[in-house]
């Protein structure tokens, strides 16, 4: 895990909710496809720890993730989930998500194939002439960083839930 977060983080952000020592979760964005005509789309990913679910902790780290995102020119998130997931379908859906489609049998894991549904948000305007993505070192030294990073706190309650 620190060599997949390692290599992410050098140009998209993984956010993470701490509370007390304690990683009750993470979301993070990678990169969509390798072709410069999608640089400024990402597929995005959520956990949250089994015993802090429904305390508002995905909201709130996805909150700050798509501000980061924004802010470094990102346009669309995409969101793979295998399926079936009724409670990731609702968050996505319930966050401005929309599906797109289901990939059939694409999925190996847990010694079985899964479907794996695809959902599309818009986490800013398409510019008419987009510039290349901020190097996301470049906005960890900007002043508003901190309050990208922070967006989604006040979407989290304390405790379990």
């Amino acid at each position: 895990m620190r060599r997949r977060i390692a290599e992410t983080t050098v140009a998209y952000p993984w956010v993470v909710c701490d509370r007390d020592g304690v990683v009750t979760g993470y979301a993070y964005a990678t990169q969509h496809r390798t072709r410069a005509a999608y640089q400024w789309c990402v597929e995005t990913s959520v956990y949250v720890h089994p015993d802090f679910r429904h305390s508002g902790i995905a909201r709130g780290l996805y909150t700050s993730l798509f501000a980061i995102l924004a802010a470094q020119g990102f346009v669309n998130a995409y969101a793979g989930i295998t399926l079936p997931n009724a409670r990731s379908v609702a968050l996505h859906e319930k966050l401005g998500f929309l599906p797109l489609t289901v990939y059939r049998g694409i999925g190996f894991k847990a010694g079985a194939w899964h479907d794996v549904g695809w959902w599309h948000l818009v986490v800013s305007p398409h510019p008419e002439f987009p510039l290349p993505p901020m190097p996301l070192a470049d906005l960890q030294r900007d002043p508003q960083w901190e309050a990208l990073l922070s967006a989604g706190i006040s979407l989290i309650r304390s405790g379990h839930s």
